[in-house]
This record gives structure tokens, C-alpha cells and sequence, in this order.
């Protein structure tokens, strides 16, 4: 067997989400005095927004009986962005048409709650390639444990050796690689030179960039 199933990401990879996120945290957390520089945000980029609020209310002493509350603005904050002024990463349309006419199984991993996924997918308009979708919200780990990968392949009726990644998140990279998944990764721009990506099978600067020669090389790998 070979390649045949790919398993994307969401928030920064499919959808222009992640300055809507960190907005969103900045909103909250500026009522604990706490701001984040771009490094120190990026340092969390690809974890729950529970472990994202825990970590942070952690290092700055914010009692932890104040978390959930802050997850909770932060979530309900975000959902309303991504409704106003989410829009497609540049490549969305391309690659599900480029994978769907390969007949590959399709699916969603992300962090995310599953009811922001599901706003995603009826904002983007891809819910006819979606057969799959996986949310870490309530598993006991998140990215970079590879549980949400594993799900989704099991949702999706495949060996995890058999999928494909898209990620643009070190986290997620490392949550991908875990599941023993190909892991195709598109960093931020500000990011594109950074060596840990060399983890990655792949790096790319947008979606739109893959192709079949890119999928040829994986399967190769595979072999």
C-alpha cells in the first residue's frame, strides 16, 4: 500500500486564523496583565487554548481557578472573528481538488474545539471534501501528542502510515511525525528559514505550491 489518505490542520494552514487567535488572547489576557510578545506566542502556537491559557496563567502566577473562564472568552471571542473576517489560506481550494481527484480519504485534525471546526468548514465551503474530522479538546493530551492524528485515521479507516500531514505548527509537526504520518509543513513566512523544520518530509511556502512531483517524492519515501 501506499499514500492515500491526508489529514490537515486548520487554524493557520486552511484558514487565516491565527492573528484572529492571538488577538483574541491578547483581548483576555490584558485583563490579567499579561502580554505576549510575537516570540512568546509562538512558542504555544499549535496547542489547546486550555493548555495555551494554563501554560501562560502558569509562568505569569494567574490563579488556575481563573482559566477555564479565560478559555472560555478566549473561544467565544475567536468564533466570532473567524465568523466576521476568517478567510481561506492562499492553495485551500487547490488541494482539496488536487487530493480529491486522487480519490484520497480527506480529513481535518486540529486543535480546536470541534464546534470551531465545523464553523470553518461551512465558512471555507469544503465540507464535500471532508470525510473525516478530529477535535483534541477533550482527548487527555493535545498536539504535539499524536492522539488527534491517530483519530482521525481511525475515523477515516487507514493505517496512520498510509496519511499525509499538513501542518504549519512545530507542535503539530512533531504530533504528525509521532503518529508515524508523512508530514508536509508550511511555516508562518516570518518562520519559512528556522532549522527544526527540517523534521518535516516536506516544506513548502503555500499550499498552492504542492504538486505531483512533491507526492511522488513522499511515495517514494514510502517504498
Amino acid at each position: 500500500m501506499a499514500i492515500n489518505t491526508v489529514i490537515f490542520d486548520m487554524d493557520g494552514l486552511l484558514i487565516d486564523s491565527e492573528p484572529l487567535w492571538k488577538e483574541a488572547a491578547d483581548e483576555t489576557f490584558i485583563n490579567y496583565q499579561i502580554q505576549l510578545s510575537e516570540l512568546q506566542y509562538h512558542t504555544t502556537t499549535g496547542l489547546r487554548t486550555h493548555e495555551f491559557v494554563a501554560t501562560w496563567f502558569s509562568k505569569f502566577k494567574i490563579p488556575e481557578t481563573e482559566i477555564i473562564i479565560a478559555e472560555q472568552k478566549i473561544l467565544e471571542n475567536v468564533a466570532a472573528k473567524i465568523a466576521a473576517k476568517g478567510k481561506a489560506m492562499p492553495g485551500v481550494d487547490y488541494i482539496f481538488d488536487f487530493f480529491q481527484s486522487r480519490q484520497f480519504n480527506i480529513g481535518i485534525a486540529s486543535s480546536s474545539p470541534q464546534f470551531i471546526i465545523n464553523q470553518v468548514i461551512k465558512q471555507l465551503n469544503i465540507s464535500n471534501y471532508i470525510m473525516a474530522t478530529a477535535s483534541a479538546e477533550n482527548l487527555p493530551y493535545g498536539k504535539p501528542h499524536p492522539e488527534v492524528y491517530l483519530n482521525c485515521a481511525m475515523q477515516l479507516k487507514v493505517p496512520p502510515i498510509n496519511c499525509v500531514c499538513f501542518e504549519d505548527s512545530f507542535n503539530g509537526l512533531i504530533a504528525a511525525k509521532a503518529a508515524r504520518m508523512k508530514c508536509v509543513v508550511i511555516p508562518m513566512y516570518h518562520q519559512q528559514k528556522e532549522q527544526r523544520w527540517g523534521a518535516a518530509d516536506l516544506k513548502l511556502s503555500s499550499l498552492q505550491n504542492f504538486g505531483a512531483l512533491h507526492l511522488n517524492v513522499l511515495h517514494q519515501s514510502f517504498l
